[in-house]
């Protein structure tokens, strides 16, 4: 497969991968700030179950649309592996979140307010992101031979810039 056709095929899974981590972090900041905000929760005990609740959408969107078109080796093992992902994915996120309010906190002298833990917050979910694509584009949805080629068919549908 040349590269340009290659790069069209990345694009397109890359977009849907967006649409629907798009969601999943509307999900994810509506449901901390309602934990934090409104439930007075710890901040990385929220994170973790803002994860959870987004990691849902995210699985179904993402298999159904997303990677439709990968191999499917079993909902099982695929299950297991998006799940050990998003693990990774989470206690990464929540890291980052831990060391920032952290940090806020030192740099600020006092508790950071909300703008500053959201910011925080968008800036784990920035990188957790790229970190989530490359594990989902190569691990946990994986694309046989079989697979690729029919990836290189759906791309070719797409309009040429």
């Amino acid at each position: 497969m040349n590269q340009p056709s290659r790069l069209r095929r990345v694009v397109g899974v890359g977009s849907r991968f967006l649409v629907v981590g798009g969601l999943s972090t509307v999900i994810e900041i509506g449901v901390f700030n309602l934990l934090v905000y409104g439930l007075d929760w710890n901040v990385v005990a929220a994170k973790l179950v803002a994860s959870a609740v987004a990691l849902v959408n995210a699985y179904f969107g993402n298999r159904e649309w997303t990677f439709r078109h990968r191999d499917r080796r079993g909902r099982a093992s695929e299950l297991l592996l998006f799940l050990g992902a998003n693990v990774a994915c989470t206690a990464l996120g929540a890291g980052i979140v831990w060391a920032g309010v952290g940090a806020a906190h030192v740099l600020l002298g006092r508790e950071p307010g909300a703008v500053a833990v959201n910011l925080v917050n968008l800036v784990s979910i920035g990188i957790v992101v790229l970190v989530r694509f490359a594990l989902y584009h190569w691990v946990v949805f994986p694309s046989s031979s079989k697979t690729r080629d029919a990836e290189a068919v759906v791309g070719a549908d797409l309009p040429r810039p």
